[in-house]
């Protein structure tokens, strides 16, 4: 919901750089379809599906991250990291160490929240960059080069933090 809401909307002012039109974001907030689907589902939560029909959905869902894995992977151009070096770094360097420890110092030390919850947050905050936050982005034209490297960078690299993170989370 926030990346249909709040994403939507910054990258609509980044992407731009003209002044910001209301009615357009909301526009692209209302067809973008992860949003429908939102609604949708929220529309159709009291009602029962047969079971043909949710093995059917399950199915097909079960094809989603490969195929949008595959679909970023065959973008992926190692050699445009020349000249993205410090973008890229910096980007994943906020993304799997920095926010995960101002989520862990805001939760533990200024809150004083302990326990499941707040593991369960900071270790979601330390996870790969997300493929659908980068499609939005991609839409926007905020530089497509720059967010297929931070996926098929940040994705295998989140396989070795993320461990550290969980080690550490432990510990608290």
């Amino acid at each position: 919901m926030v990346l249909s809401t709040v994403g939507i909307l910054v990258a609509s002012i980044y992407s731009s750089g003209q002044s910001i039109d209301a009615k357009a974001i909301i526009r692209r907030i209302v067809l973008f379809v992860p949003f429908q689907a939102f609604l949708l589902a929220l529309v159709l939560m009291p009602f029962t599906y047969p079971a043909w029909l949710e093995e059917l959905l399950k199915r097909l869902g079960d094809t989603l991250i490969p195929l949008a894995l595959v679909s970023v992977g065959y973008q992926l151009r190692l050699s445009a990291v020349r000249g993205k070096t410090s973008a890229l770094v910096t980007g994943l360097l906020f993304k799997l160490a920095l926010a995960p420890a101002l989520m862990l110092f805001i939760f533990a030390a200024v809150f004083g929240v302990e326990g499941p919850v707040m593991r369960v947050t900071v270790f979601e905050a330390a996870m790969a960059p997300m493929i659908g936050a980068s499609i939005v982005a991609m839409d926007h034209d905020l530089d497509p080069p720059l967010i297929t490297l931070m996926l098929g960078v940040g994705i295998p690299l989140s396989f070795l933090t993320l461990p550290v993170w969980w080690y550490l989370l432990t510990l608290v």
